[in-house]
């Protein structure tokens, strides 16, 4: 798809090949994903070694083979710029998981994260046959609630104290999107917001 301002961004699968720039990225947003984040056990760049890329991808391949996760890399430009999950997926009487991202702090603010939500929803709910996706985040990151709001992510309530996120149990908007909310996909929605155009 097309950005506004003309970018290519697309979702592809996570790969191994992605770890070099996946931890410089994170390495790099240290000052902006560490307050937002889960609490790391040792020190942010402990937790960015090229052992602990491999203890993840190890974790993302398993679960997404069993129908766990689906581990996307965000690309702008073909360059690897962040990340998006759907995790926790559920299917039967339930059917739904929750979504995560986070996107390059220096290029933010150009519809990159809303885009990729976007496509991370029409996924959850195509390709992968959800009915419902959740999400959650700070209070003090209204700009992670506006990425969600912006694709009709509703607020259902307050989850108190339920995340260890920087050092401390914090309390996290929940928001969700009930595939029948809307009669377009999230990616039309995009474009008809002037976020996308195509």
């Amino acid at each position: 798809m097309l950005l506004a301002d003309g970018a290519s961004l697309r979702l592809r699968p996570l790969t191994r090949k992605d770890g070099a720039r996946w931890r410089q990225l994170r390495l790099m947003n240290q000052e902006h994903l560490l307050p937002v984040e889960p609490t790391v056990d040792s020190t942010w760049e402990a937790a960015h070694t090229v052992a602990s890329w491999r203890t993840m991808m190890h974790y993302l391949k398993n679960s997404a083979a069993n129908g766990d996760i689906v581990p996307f890399a965000i690309e702008l430009d073909r360059q690897f710029v962040g990340q998006l999950t759907l995790g926790n997926i559920v299917h039967g009487v339930q059917k739904d998981c929750w979504i995560g991202y986070w996107v390059d702090h220096a290029i933010t603010g150009r519809g990159i994260a809303k885009a990729a939500v976007a496509l991370g929803v029409d996924h959850a709910f195509g390709r992968v046959g959800l009915h419902r996706v959740t999400a959650t985040y700070l209070p003090a990151n209204p700009a992670s609630g506006a990425v969600l709001a912006a694709n009709g992510f509703t607020q259902e309530g307050v989850l108190r104290r339920n995340l260890h996120i920087n050092g401390a149990w914090q309390d996290h908007l929940f928001m969700a999107l009930v595939i029948d909310d809307f009669t377009t996909t999230a990616v039309e929605r995009m474009r008809t917001a002037g976020v996308i155009r195509t």
